[in-house]
C-alpha cells in the first residue's frame, strides 16, 4: 500500500455496515403498538443513530409515560440482540470493501452508539472479524454524538485521528466522527447530511474502493 493512505478507516455499524435499520423500524413498531402508537418513519428518522437512552425516553413520551424510558432502552436492546442474532447482512458494498481494505493492510475498527450485546449479535454472522477492534456504547463514558468511541478506537490502533477516515450514515455520527477531527464520508438514508470541508456525501458504500480512498486522500 502507499504510504499516502488514511492511518485507519473507521466504520459505524448500524445502516452502514450492517443492515439492520430494517430491524430497528420492526423492533420500534413492536414496541410501540400494544400502547396504540403507530411509529412512522418520521420516528425512526428522529431516532436514528441514537442514542439508545434518547431513543427509550422518546417512545416512553410518544406512549404516554405507559413505560418509563428506561423499560423501553431496556426493551428495545433485547429485542434487537435477537433480531440481529438471528439475522445480519451487510450493507451493499460494504462486504467488498472491508475485504479491500484489509487486504491493503489498513487498519479497521467498528464504532457503534450499539450496547455490546447487540455489536456481538451483530458480528456472529462475520467471521472472522475483519476489524482489529470494535467500540460498543458499552465500551466508553460518553457515546454518540460525542467523539469518545472514535478517539478510543484510533487510540488502540496507533492512528492519528486527524489521519483517519470515518464512515458514517447518520446525523448523530457524522456529528461525533467530525467532533473527534477525523476526515468524514457520510452515506445517509432517511436524513439528509450536508458536505463541509471535513465531510464528503456518497449515496453507497458501493462506490468507494481502495483506490477510490487513495485518490480522495491525496486531493482532500
Amino acid at each position: 500500500m502507499a504510504s499516502k493512505f488514511f492511518d485507519a478507516v473507521l466504520f459505524d455499524m448500524d445502516g452502514l455496515t450492517i443492515n439492520s435499520e430494517p430491524q430497528w423500524l420492526e423492533a420500534e413498531i413492536e414496541l410501540t403498538a400494544p400502547f396504540g402508537y403507530q411509529w412512522t418513519l418520521e420516528d425512526q428518522a428522529h431516532c436514528l443513530g441514537g442514542p439508545l437512552s434518547k431513543v427509550g425516553q422518546y417512545m416512553s413520551d410518544l406512549c404516554n409515560g405507559a413505560e418509563s424510558g428506561q423499560w423501553f432502552h431496556a426493551s428495545i436492546i433485547e429485542l434487537m440482540a435477537k433480531k440481529v442474532g438471528k439475522h445480519a447482512v451487510f450493507m451493499p458494498g460494504a462486504k467488498d470493501l472491508i475485504q479491500n481494505l484489509n487486504l491493503a493492510g489498513i487498519p479497521l475498527a467498528l464504532v457503534s452508539a450499539s450496547p455490546r450485546v447487540i455489536v456481538d449479535a451483530a458480528l456472529s454472522h462475520v467471521q472472522p472479524i475483519p476489524f482489529k477492534t470494535t467500540i460498543s456504547s458499552d465500551d466508553v463514558k460518553v457515546t454518540k454524538p460525542d467523539p469518545e468511541g472514535y478517539l478510543k478506537a484510533a487510540q488502540f490502533l496507533g492512528a492519528d485521528i486527524r489521519n483517519c477516515l470515518i464512515l458514517e450514515d447518520s446525523a448523530t455520527g457524522v456529528q461525533a466522527a467530525r467532533a473527534s477531527g477525523a476526515r468524514v464520508i457520510a452515506v445517509p438514508h432517511l436524513v439528509k447530511i450536508e458536505p463541509d470541508f471535513q465531510t464528503k456525501v456518497v449515496h453507497s458504500l458501493e462506490e468507494l474502493s481502495v483506490d477510490f480512498l487513495q485518490e480522495l486522500y491525496i486531493n482532500w
